[in-house]
């Protein structure tokens, strides 16, 4: 049925489409993922504009047509400001939005990512905690979140801190994950496993994972 909906949500993605408009992915708490147009968002003070960059979190009404969405209105509750300020922790941003990107589908109930996707962009912009420890847990959570997660490998000789971090991660509720930091050893311990269960689990390029390689 035709009409208009109002979703919660997140734009993942977006490219140009035309001289003005704008074709976006937009990961949302009722309808999971869906792509949409914006007709005009490229205009010069376009209302638009704005919402349909990547981080932009808020309130999406959309209009359902037969074969497409069309956004109508924005009320963005967070823009990541800080975030996008900070062109490492942008590069770790774009690497999370691929990430999820990967794992979501329509009409799949993707909460829990979405969820996780929001507190991993938080978590970039707290001093306390050091990107690549907010990409080892998001990375692992994600696994997690869409039920692959084997817990700690018996065979890299892990420290017991790593396999207590490890099952912290998998059990934790998302809005606990990024509550506490680990030592220099912990964390080459965790980047090891992340790094081989993303291959295991995951195995596909990611442009942001490419840039980040060359910054950090």
């Amino acid at each position: 049925m035709q009409g208009y909906i109002c979703v919660t949500g997140m734009i993942l993605k977006q490219s140009p489409v035309g001289e003005y408009d704008r074709h976006i992915s937009l990961l949302t708490k009722e309808r999971g993922k869906i792509s949409a147009f914006a007709r005009g968002a490229r205009k010069p003070g376009s209302r638009l504009a704005a919402a349909t960059t990547p981080f932009s979190f808020g309130s999406f009404r959309l209009y359902e047509g037969k074969s497409s969405y069309t956004l109508s209105e924005a009320d963005i509750q967070n823009y990541f400001e800080e975030l996008r300020g900070d062109y490492i922790g942008t590069c770790y941003g774009m690497y999370f939005v691929e990430v999820t990107d990967y794992y979501t589908r329509e009409n799949n109930d993707e909460r829990e990512m979405m969820k996780l996707l929001y507190q991993s962009l938080r978590a970039l912009s707290v001093e306390a905690l050091p990107n690549p420890l907010v990409r080892c847990i998001f990375e692992c959570k994600a696994i997690a979140v869409n039920g692959e997660f084997p817990g700690a490998p018996s065979d890299e000789g892990l420290e017991e801190s790593t396999i207590y971090a490890l099952q912290y991660i998998a059990a934790s509720p998302i809005e606990k994950l990024y509550t506490f930091t680990v030592t220099d050893k912990v964390l080459e311990q965790l980047e090891s496993v992340s790094a081989r269960y993303m291959k295991r689990f995951v195995d596909r390029d990611f442009k942001s994972l490419e840039v980040l390689k060359t910054l950090c």
